[in-house]
């Protein structure tokens, strides 16, 4: 199951969008795959051109990714979350982001992260003094308010899809239905034909077997029991026009 699949990514994109713009935290939507499905709001230079720029410090982020639940110190020493997607019980995605830092920074300890990745120390320092500072709990309170709304919102889009769904497979069983029922309804007229002819050939035996006399009485007894045979199909027949003219009504009380 896709996000993308039943939802509006345009109004999902609007929710992020403005979150990132009211909070001033660095947000991003990925699907089950872990591959990004919006467009990253608030990245900073810090953690995008530099961490994730260096291999060693990209593999350490990406592992945060991966493995961050909830708000969380990332390897680097910024505060980031993580809060999943879920739709009718099975995860279809996270929402991640954060890069804030919860207090003024101890540059040292970022020096040190910076040797261990392989980036130039005063030009870490330099972006690291451009990150956003947010207490501990207002990053829990606005990430917590994104993973609300952006859970509600897909999946009242899924709901609307799978509604969609129903009603299209209900249009369509109600034309098979009206189909079966005009079938249904021609083979009771040919069956009313055939009786009919039940009726006049059972007529015409019983004339001829008592034309015959004797000779003919057990021709007789045979369109005796023709004729029997064809009153019970009329009444047969009368039931299902009676079944069939309960479906027509239900059916039409469906279509509308």
């Amino acid at each position: 199951m896709e996000i993308r699949d039943f939802t509006d990514m345009a109004k999902f994109e609007h929710i992020m969008s403005s979150w990132a713009k009211a909070t001033g935290l660095a947000t991003v939507a990925v699907g089950g795959d872990g591959k990004y499905i919006s467009e990253c709001y608030n990245f900073t230079d810090f953690c995008i051109k530099l961490t994730r720029g260096s291999a060693e410090g990209c593999a350490r982020c990406e592992k945060c990714d991966r493995e961050g639940q909830g708000v969380y110190h990332c390897h680097a020493g910024l505060i980031d979350f993580g809060i999943p997607l879920m739709v009718d019980g099975k995860q279809v995605g996270s929402v991640i982001g954060g890069q804030v830092l919860p207090e003024d920074p101890d540059e040292e300890k970022f020096r040190r992260v910076a040797r261990e990745i392989g980036v130039n120390e005063d030009a870490y320092i330099d972006a690291l003094h451009k990150v956003n500072v947010r207490t501990e709990e207002a990053i829990h309170a606005s990430a917590e308010l994104l993973g609300e709304v952006l859970n509600n919102f897909i999946n009242a889009e899924y709901a609307k899809k799978l509604n969609g769904r129903i009603i299209e497979k209900l249009s369509t069983g109600v034309e098979g239905t009206n189909k079966l029922v005009e079938r249904i309804t021609l083979k009771t007229s040919e069956l009313k034909a055939l009786q009919n002819k039940q009726k006049i050939l059972a007529l015409n035996a019983s004339i001829e077997a008592a034309r015959a006399g004797e000779k003919g009485a057990g021709f007789a007894v045979v369109a005796k029991e023709v004729g029997k045979l064809s009153e019970q199909s009329t009444v047969v027949n009368k039931e299902i026009e009676e079944i069939v003219s309960n479906i027509s009504a239900q059916v039409e009380a469906m279509r509308e």
